[in-house]
């Protein structure tokens, strides 16, 4: 029995202490942080708290509040919890010190931080700033709560005023360059009880236009027009204005929902827990003021290597390796990173030496939406293959863009990459030997041979194959099918050197390969992957068939081209037309499936009509 006993008191010890090991009292990471709203009304009471995260706190200071006067405090309050995930215990004890103060002089008021000792340590808490807001002239005093000038804003009529509830909308810039980020806010100000907010944004035209993702938080107290306002940002977007001109920012509908206090309550258990009143969701519908930007376009004398940038950006190259044989693989990579509109930047092209193997680069967006645009880089993999060995140069790539700062074009480069290419298996090297190989010659048997003797039927001229027509034919049609497969041959072989010749007969081919995958992604209903792919698929033709290389393609020089070719202005318009509603559908996605159909047929239609316009100009 003794024995037992001890067993029990030594489990239960084991057990105390392999609980008090998975405790885990951060001791060591202790918090002292201050909290208090941003904005208050003068004459109206807050709260001010400090709080830290252990018990053993001793010699608390406050700091000094001027500008405010205390109401009351410290309060002392004291919390403990524990928490148990996965088997591992972890206990938290905090203690927090509240003030309750009046603000009594407006404007903007600093508070320092607290001081205190924890665990013997003295720690000081973050400083707060305050901004204390005249009061509504409408009341003439401070001393109602923000709470409750929202809910008596509304008259239990149901009538919300535009006082009452509105929306401002704004740009951080109303003078702006081609594709420079322009941000536009739109902020809601309320003294009802706001309950639900909906917007449908229309299509900016003349914009390409990205929504901000913002995390809302607790409204804010804003003085404005006289009066104090519950305030939210409700949305932004980041716009990139695709043309020059005055841009029209139309006035856009949000439907509201507000909770209106009535008296007009039956219902028991209201009239018990309320005192008679309720509430009813009125609807009501604010419309923004309509805004105006001045987009300037950019300045002439575009270098050679401008790829569409503005903003501000950096570039930096790296390769894989420089020693490598024949047949292997060999990637540049090209980081182009900034703030600006990096997603409409076009990528760089390399110029491998002539006898490399290159694929199409793979480009990785890595960037966020800012209110100064895309931030982040655009990272771009270019793959070859050497066939043959020597030593080869990969020159430098240049990139220009258009800086917003000094509102010029300014060009970065990367250095040149020399490749030294040793022989590889199965590569064929560019090699010219000249030797003679020179043999004896050994008769192989006797110089003077028997004739043979005996009797020989002989068979007349023309009797059998030798001498008749059949064996001439037999002769001449063979050399006259040699002569023909040399010249189709030989024909085909300077086709083939001919890279735009080639290019041209074959972008027919290309664009419907290109739009047949479009077609794949729109059953798929991959919006983003489609309108790209049908952009690849437009560009991709007029580049082969004026071969002239993607890079160095705009809709300026694309409309002179058509020009050249004798495509009729409407079709060329047409086209034009269709790059711009695939480049907004790409960047703003707001399409339904429908417009993605019919912007499938007029791209198949498109370069059907422009192909058959071309061949009847050659």
């Amino acid at each position: 029995m003794k024995n037992e006993i001890k067993d029990m008191k030594k489990h239960l010890i084991l057990f105390l202490l392999s609980i008090i090991a998975s405790v885990g009292v951060f001791a060591d990471d202790i918090q002292f942080t201050a909290s208090a709203p941003k904005a208050v009304v003068k004459g109206e009471q807050f709260r001010v708290s400090y709080t830290v995260t252990t018990q053993k706190v001793k010699e608390f200071r406050a700091p000094s509040f001027d500008g405010f006067e205390v109401l009351m405090g410290p309060s002392t309050s004291r919390s403990n919890s524990t928490s148990i995930v996965n088997g591992e215990v972890t206990s938290t004890s905090t203690i927090t010190y509240t003030y309750i103060l009046l603000g009594v002089e407006e404007g903007e008021h600093s508070i320092p931080g607290a001081s205190i000792v924890a665990d013997g340590d003295k720690k000081t808490s973050n400083s707060l700033t305050i901004n204390v807001l005249p009061p509504d002239k409408t009341t003439g005093g401070g001393n109602q709560s923000a709470q409750g000038r929202t809910s008596n804003a509304a008259s239990s009529t149901g009538q919300i005023s535009s006082n009452d509830l509105f929306i401002t909308a704004t740009v951080n810039k109303t003078n702006a360059y081609e594709q420079e980020a322009i941000l536009l806010t739109y902020k809601v100000y309320f003294t009802v009880n706001l309950r639900e907010l909906e917007i449908k944004m229309p299509d900016l035209k003349g914009f390409l236009t990205q929504e901000v993702d913002l995390q809302r938080g607790q409204p804010t107290l804003e003085h404005y027009n006289g009066r104090n306002y519950n305030t939210i940002v409700w949305s932004q977007y980041v716009l990139f204005p695709q043309q020059a001109g005055k841009l029209e920012i139309p006035s856009i509908d949000f439907d509201a929902t507000v909770a209106v206090r009535t008296q007009r309550s039956v219902d028991p258990f209201d009239v018990f827990f309320n005192g008679g009143t309720s509430y009813v969701d009125v609807r009501k519908t604010i419309s923004t003021p309509k805004l105006t930007v001045n987009v300037s376009p950019l300045p002439a004398g575009k270098p050679a290597s401008f790829m569409g940038g503005v903003g501000e950006f950096d570039m930096k190259s790296s390769i894989t390796t420089t020693e490598l044989k024949a047949n292997e693989a060999v990637t540049l990579k090209l980081e182009i990173s900034g703030v600006g509109n990096l997603k409409l930047v076009t990528t760089p092209e390399v110029d491998f030496p002539q006898d490399f193997e290159t694929y199409d680069p793979k480009v990785d967006n890595k960037f966020t939406l800012t209110r100064n645009g895309l931030s982040g880089k655009k990272v771009i993999e270019y793959l070859a293959i050497p066939r043959h060995a020597g030593t080869f140069t990969i020159p430098s790539i240049e990139f220009s863009y258009f800086d917003l700062k000094s509102k010029s074009y300014k060009t970065l480069s990367t250095e040149p990459y020399e490749l030294n290419v040793a022989k590889g298996e199965g590569a064929s090297e560019q090699v010219v030997s000249n030797f003679t190989n020179k043999e004896d010659v050994r008769l192989i048997g006797q110089d003077i041979r028997y004739i043979k003797t005996g009797s020989v039927t002989l068979i007349p001229k023309g009797q059998f194959l030798f001498g008749s027509w059949v064996y001439y034919v037999c002769y001449i049609v063979p050399l006259l099918l040699l002569v023909v497969v040399v010249v189709i041959y030989r024909k085909r072989a300077i086709d083939s050197l001919n890279v735009s010749k080639v290019r041209n007969k074959n972008a027919n081919k290309m664009a419907v390969k290109r739009l047949k995958l479009a077609a794949k992604l729109l059953k798929e209903s991959k919006q983003e992957a489609f309108y790209e792919e049908v952009l690849k698929a437009l560009w991709g033709y007029i580049s082969d068939k004026m071969n002239i290389p993607v890079a160095h393609l705009s809709k300026d020089n694309v409309e002179q081209q058509l020009m050249q070719h004798g495509v009729d202005k409407a079709l060329s318009d047409e086209f034009l037309q269709l790059l711009n509603e695939c480049e907004f559908a790409r960047y703003a996605p707001s399409s339904v499936a429908g417009g993605m159909d019919k912007v499938y047929a007029a791209a198949i239609e498109v370069i059907s009509r422009m192909d058959n316009s071309i061949k009847r100009m050659k």
